[in-house]
């Protein structure tokens, strides 16, 4: 792991930088929903259901075993991307391929800027950030869906939690808090903020009571 990295002039740093956020939104652009949904015969999937490229919609298609290959996979690509700067670069750099490889899946280069709605990407990002928390996004994300079964609540909820439990598991004293786990709950806090931006349509459905169940078409 190339650790000094992180102690370099920005100046020095910034070609790492711009790589890394580079490769980590061209990992985040891979539209596993279209290539799985084409793959399993259900056809283009942006013109099915809502036109989202994630697992629930996937699920509108009758392909399961289509939508659960876009699900880890789309968790996957999250987690991957974290990894792989975490280890070569360093935890600072763990951050900026979070933020590319999300917004590598909201803004893919192959479907013209028009993607997902990021929470399995979150999720695996939240995992490979650090895993304890990411274990908590996952429970709260499956409790809300079996529950009331709207994905996007389950979503909604599950993202806005995610920091509070940065919050809970350092008993509210970032100031003593490692460097790094304060640059991943504060990225954490962006990208759930963004997962909020993406759901505008859905929070106004749900506040309008219409939004669509688990598996509903």
């Amino acid at each position: 792991m190339l650790t000094s990295l992180a102690y370099l002039p920005w100046q020095d740093a910034m070609p790492y930088l711009l790589a890394t956020l580079a490769l980590a939104y061209l990992i985040g652009s891979i539209p596993f929903g279209v290539i799985f949904a084409t793959l399993s015969g259900a056809g283009d999937l942006r013109q099915i259901g809502s036109g989202n490229i994630g697992a629930t919609n996937v699920l509108r298609t009758g392909k399961k075993w289509a939508a659960a290959a876009t699900l880890v996979c789309d968790m996957g690509k999250g987690a991957l991307a974290v990894f792989l700067a975490d280890y070569y670069v360093g935890d600072a750099f763990a951050v900026i391929a979070a933020i590319g490889v999300f917004f590598g899946h909201l803004f893919p280069v192959w479907l013209r800027f028009r993607g997902g709605k990021g929470v399995a990407t979150f999720i695996g990002i939240t995992l490979a950030l650090f895993w304890p928390i990411g274990l908590l996004t996952c429970i709260s994300w499956v409790s809300i869906a079996i529950f009331f079964r709207i994905s996007s609540l389950a979503a909604l909820v599950s993202a806005a939690f995610t920091p509070l439990f940065f919050l809970f598991w350092y008993g509210f004293d970032f100031l003593h808090t490692e460097q790094e786990m304060l640059l991943f709950a504060l990225v954490e806090l962006f990208l759930a903020f963004m997962i909020f931006v993406t759901h505008r349509a859905n929070i106004a459905r749900l506040i309008a009571g219409q939004e669509p169940h688990i598996g509903s078409r």
